[in-house]
């Protein structure tokens, strides 16, 4: 098997695949999961909205898979290891907490702009 071909099945290779995508699709959620408050703040209440949404689709997608991310399992396939940043890029921690943490923020955010869009948009 000449080397090209070795490195499209390496284990090691395809588990840093999916961590280094898991981990873009993570920031871009988050930078989402920001943009809610932010974009309130700034009165442009159809774009705090757009990037609300976008993130309820994700919850949409964790929920239909048992609040765990489809490329968790993906990347289950190419190692043994379990830790929580087993798949992803992040600190053990911040991986362990992630959904606590940016869920509150979400929620936290999305009352926020709730709140700014009723006073002032009355």
């Amino acid at each position: 098997m000449n080397s090209r071909m070795k490195s499209k099945s390496d284990p090691n290779l395809m588990l840093a695949g999916v961590k280094l995508l898991h981990t873009a699709i993570w920031l871009f959620f988050v930078a989402c999961i920001v943009a809610v408050p932010v974009a309130a703040a700034l009165r442009r209440f159809p774009l705090a909205a757009a990037f609300a949404a976008l993130v309820l689709v994700e919850c949409l997608v964790l929920a239909v898979n048992r609040c765990r991310c489809p490329l968790t399992d993906l990347a289950s396939h190419f190692t043994p290891e379990r830790m929580d940043n087993f798949d992803i890029y992040l600190p053990n921690w911040l991986a362990r907490w992630n959904k606590q943490i940016f869920g509150t923020v979400f929620v936290v955010g999305g009352i926020f702009a709730l709140v700014r869009w009723l006073t002032c948009c009355r």
